[in-house]
């Protein structure tokens, strides 16, 4: 006897099957993305410590890509630093080798050229932004371009345009750093020195030649203060070099967080490929029988049965 199928057979099957369709594609998705959800919904009750990690995460990155790029601005203070330190260094060398022989021939033609590299290395700048200007990155920190902008009647805080404020930087949650350094701090002890010169050659006499026994006893006293000025060049350089390291060490750690945020929320996040891959196969399995057994229940249902009319 032909068995006649039932609107409660049909029900169950049409369960079986939608239950079988909604578990294909959610392992088709994991398979596809990768996760275990689309959308917190998905996660249940880890939602919320996904929430919260992901504002870590998102903190950590920024303060990771601004470190880096800190790192990288350091950097060129550092290289501008060295420079006009190095400008320092050769005026004072320039000095002593005047007063070791007693000729200052060349002098002023040394000292012209370290006043200039001083000045490019004050006016150095960094994405299109003045690093020693403070606030007013988009202004010249130095005007002077040579030793007779120096001159009376110009002053030495004239020929400084910087504001006052030093650059500052948060690399993390819990640290801020001062990372700027200001045009006029750096290179007003340099240029005081290198305007008395200027003045004085303009107002005894040219060291071009033999000295005078003035002129050495005026060039050993500004030696002196290029020689200090050298020194607090060194020492602001060598702060910025300490920076640096503590810039550099922070990137280290943030990268390390980083990389272990992501691995906790790969662990809620992150689907078993391998599971999920048996699952999308017992899911279409699945599909395949309830749609077999669906059309069986069809053929021996009671309608194919009745005569057409």
């Amino acid at each position: 006897m032909d068995r006649v199928s039932t609107s409660g057979l049909y029900g169950s099957v049409l369960a079986n099957l939608t239950s079988a369709q909604n578990a294909e594609v959610s392992a088709s998705t994991q398979v596809s993305s990768g996760k275990k959800a689309t959308d917190l919904k998905g996660f249940g009750g880890a939602s919320q410590t996904l929430t919260a990690m992901q504002s870590v995460q998102s903190q950590t990155t920024s303060f990771l890509d601004q470190s880096n790029l800190l790192a990288n601005k350091l950097t060129m203070q550092d290289t501008a630093m060295s420079q006009l330190g190095t400008a320092a260094q050769s005026a004072s060398k320039a000095i002593s080798d005047a007063l070791a022989s007693g000729d200052g021939t060349a002098l002023m033609q040394t000292l012209t050229g370290n006043m200039q590299d001083a000045v490019t290395a004050l006016n150095t700048t960094y994405n299109g932004e003045y690093l020693f200007a403070g606030g007013q990155v988009n202004t010249k920190p130095v005007t002077a371009q040579s030793l007779s902008d120096l001159a009376s009647p110009a002053t030495v805080a004239g020929v400084f345009t910087n504001d006052q404020h030093a650059a500052t930087s948060q690399i993390n949650s819990n640290t801020t750093l001062q990372t700027g350094f200001l045009a006029n701090q750096l290179g007003t002890p340099l240029f005081s020195a290198l305007q008395s010169i200027e003045n004085f050659q303009q107002s005894v006499g040219s060291f071009d030649g033999p000295l005078s026994e003035a002129q050495k006893t005026f060039l050993q006293t500004q030696l002196s203060t290029i020689q200090s000025a050298a020194t607090g060049v060194t020492a602001a350089t060598a702060q910025n070099g300490l920076t640096q390291k503590q810039v550099d060490t922070n990137v280290t750690a943030l990268t390390d967080q980083q990389t272990s945020l992501t691995g906790l929320i790969g662990n809620i996040t992150d689907a078993d490929l391998a599971q999920a891959s048996t699952n999308l196969a017992t899911a279409q399995q699945a599909i395949q029988a309830s749609a077999q057994v669906f059309q069986t229940l069809k053929s021996s249902s009671l309608v194919s049965l009745l005569p057409i009319a």
